[in-house]
Order: C-alpha cells, then sequence, then structure tokens
C-alpha cells in the first residue's frame, strides 16, 4: 500500500531533470532567473530619471530666481563696533596753502640683543611711508600796520609773515609693511601676545622723518613766491598800481 502511494507523488510530480529538459521551471527558480537579469538595469534608469527630474526642477527654480540664496556660510565677516564720532571743537583757519610736498620715505628698523644670534632674537620691519607737507602763510599773525595804503589809493604795502610747513599727513592708503623678519623668540612671543602700537610707532618714524626732509627743501621759497603771486594779482585788481610786500624772514 505505502509502495503505490509513492508512485502516485512520483508520478504527480515529475522529477527536476524532466522539467530542465523540458524547459520547464518552478515558480522558485523563475525569479531570481528574472531579477538577476533586468531588475538592477531598471532599478539604474529609475534613479538617473529621478536625479535627471530633480535636476530639472532646481535649474527651473533658479532661473526664475525661487531658490534661497545661502552665499557663503563660512565666509570672513567683518563687525563694525565703533562708537559714534563726537565733534570735540571748530577752528577757523586764516592759513593760504601755497605749496604741498610729497614725499615717500623707506624706514628699516631692527631690534636685536646683543650676543644673540639674529635667528634667536631679532626683530627688523621695512616700512614704506608716503604722506604729505603743506607750506603755508598764517594771515591769522597780521598786525594792524601789516597793510598800508598810500593817501592816493594807488600804492600798497603788505608785510607777511614767513612761510611756515605744516605737520606731515600721512597717506595711509600709500603707506605700509613692506617685509618684515623676526627671531624664533620674537615669533613665540608674538603667539601670546601682541604690540598694538608697533604700527603706530612706524607712521610716527616715517612722519619725522618726512617733516626733517621738507625744511631742506624749498618748500618755504616755493610758497613765499606763490603768495606774492596771489596777492599782487588780488591787489592789482582792486585798482592798486604800486604793490609792496614785505616778508618778514628769520
Amino acid at each position: 500500500m505505502a509502495d503505490d502511494t509513492q508512485t502516485r507523488i512520483t508520478r504527480e510530480y515529475p522529477e527536476v531533470s524532466e522539467l530542465r529538459d523540458s524547459g520547464t521551471r518552478w515558480p522558485d527558480q523563475i525569479a531570481p532567473a528574472r531579477r538577476s537579469g533586468w531588475g538592477p538595469i531598471r532599478a539604474f534608469f529609475f534613479i538617473v530619471a529621478i536625479v535627471a527630474l530633480i535636476g530639472a526642477i532646481l535649474v527651473g527654480f533658479k532661473a526664475i530666481d525661487l531658490l534661497p540664496h545661502f552665499g557663503k556660510p563660512f565666509a570672513e565677516r567683518t563687525t563694525d563696533r565703533s562708537q559714534p564720532v563726537l565733534l570735540k571743537s571748530i577752528q577757523d583757519m586764516s592759513r593760504y596753502v601755497a605749496a604741498t610736498g610729497n614725499f615717500e620715505v623707506v624706514v628699516d628698523t631692527e631690534k636685536d640683543r646683543q650676543y644673540v644670534p639674529d635667528i634667536i632674537f631679532s626683530e627688523r620691519v621695512l616700512f614704506i611711508g608716503a604722506g604729505t607737507v603743506d607750506a603755508y602763510v598764517d594771515f591769522a599773525t597780521l598786525s594792524t600796520d601789516a597793510l598800508t595804503v598810500s593817501d592816493d589809493q594807488s600804492a600798497v604795502t603788505v608785510k607777511l609773515p614767513a612761510p611756515q610747513l605744516a605737520k606731515p599727513n600721512i597717506d595711509h592708503d600709500r603707506s605700509y609693511v613692506f617685509a618684515e623678519s623676526r627671531g624664533i623668540l620674537n615669533r613665540i612671543s608674538d603667539m601670546f601676545s601682541s604690540n598694538p602700537n608697533e604700527q603706530r610707532d612706524l607712521y610716527l618714524l616715517a612722519e619725522r622723518k618726512i617733516a626733517d626732509a621738507a625744511t631742506k627743501t624749498d618748500l618755504p621759497a616755493r610758497a613765499q613766491a606763490n603768495t606774492e603771486k596771489m596777492l599782487r594779482g588780488m591787489l592789482a585788481s582792486l585798482g592798486f598800481t604800486e604793490i609792496t610786500i614785505n616778508w618778514q624772514l628769520t
């Protein structure tokens, strides 16, 4: 009886070799074959299509300026917390600036210590200082008898003070540190502390050198000649035919 049952089961379900030869596959054998062929390719094309669609949408939003502007999130920024400018005083000027000199100086300073190699301790800075110096005549110092007019109003005599040189005006746009070198100890010290007056000292030194150089030029003489030319033209337009200008030179 058992043999008859086994025979019926075998006849109802053919052997695997017969199915393989006839080209028939079981359902659990057919699914993996299909997936291994077209499954990954279809998934790949699907992903590419989705990415292309998203890209097209972003390009469209950017074209009509609907995308948010993030800029550079990590870009360096400067915050100005300066206090309001206070007007301390107003001074009336009575100077006639008759000439201006343009100057430029190379400031070369070095700090070191005796018997210590420069590679260990030294600080050398090359600073380019540029600025101008005005030569002027101060009319505020004129006395009451500085202007003398003849009775017939044809002659005039003017007494003027000697031309002076103003304080140098350093041009910050043209002044800069050209080069600098520091020793090992100087570099280590700069990591823990800094001197905020270092740049200021360079500017002051350049200012002193420019002021000294201006005294050795012909700026005062040029200012004197230009002032005389200006006054003679102005007084001649007032009807004076004889004009005398006396300078109180020291």
